[in-house]
């Protein structure tokens, strides 16, 4: 766009269309390629019943196994537990009304809320149990998707998007803030695999199903907040 000829608050407007066009693009990215890679899983396990990749994660798993990694991985998959993401996801709450930021609130209670009812659904439509040689103990409940990878993204994937929307950080610390937040994702994901209660499959898709619901949710939370609150 030939911004050459605009007015000073004209060019303000072209900077947020411009702006907005390309978060909606790689939002656009985003969801397909994850809604994508979860339907390929899906049909790759239920259909194809082509489940290779999970005896070769659990192989590689199994070299690591010693009694330090076990319990260093038993405290890492404490972070993507309800007991601690319920609790996580109630302070954020509170702290962003405490701030006057209420539509922070109501984004991160309504993708908390909806994705759990969401995970629920979609274990008790595919119906696949857990894996029979857990590490330590047998989880409860079923397997695919890994509700700790599916609740996990929908967290600290959020608190990726609040981070990266963050004008007060510097560049550089936001870029090092994001890029802990990943490595922590990919580390739950792994301790799941780790401890044996879940397939590889199962948290790759709680990957994808979790990144579609995260974007999808927060675009239509955005597109029809109340009137007079600012987009998130």
């Amino acid at each position: 766009m030939d911004q050459t000829n605009l007015s000073p608050q004209e060019r303000k407007v072209a900077d947020k269309v411009l702006i907005l066009s390309k978060d909606l693009i790689i939002l656009l990215g985003i969801f397909t390629i994850s809604l994508f890679g979860f339907v390929v899983i899906a049909f790759r396990v239920f259909y194809l019943d082509k489940t290779g990749a999970d005896n070769k994660a659990f192989d590689f798993a199994h070299s690591l196994v010693s009694d330090k990694t076990t319990k260093i991985m038993e405290f890492i998959t404490f972070f993507g537990s309800h007991y601690f993401l319920i609790p996580a996801n109630i302070l954020l709450c509170v702290y962003f009304l405490l701030r006057k930021r209420s539509r922070y609130s109501i984004k991160i209670s309504a993708i908390a809320l909806s994705s759990l009812l969401i995970m629920l659904g979609l274990k008790l439509l595919f119906n696949r149990h857990r894996p029979l040689i857990p590490l330590l103990e047998p989880a409860r409940g079923l397997s695919f998707p890994s509700g700790h990878a599916f609740m996990s993204v929908c967290f600290y994937g959020l608190l990726m998007i609040i981070i990266w929307r963050e004008e007060r950080p510097h560049p550089v610390l936001k870029w090092v803030l994001l890029i802990l937040v990943v490595m922590l994702l990919l580390c739950i994901g792994f301790s799941r695999i780790y401890l044996r209660v879940h397939y590889f499959t199962d948290v790759l898709a709680g990957f994808c199903i979790g990144s579609t619901w995260l974007f999808l949710s927060s675009y239509l939370i955005d597109r029809i907040r109340p009137a007079g609150l600012k987009k998130a």
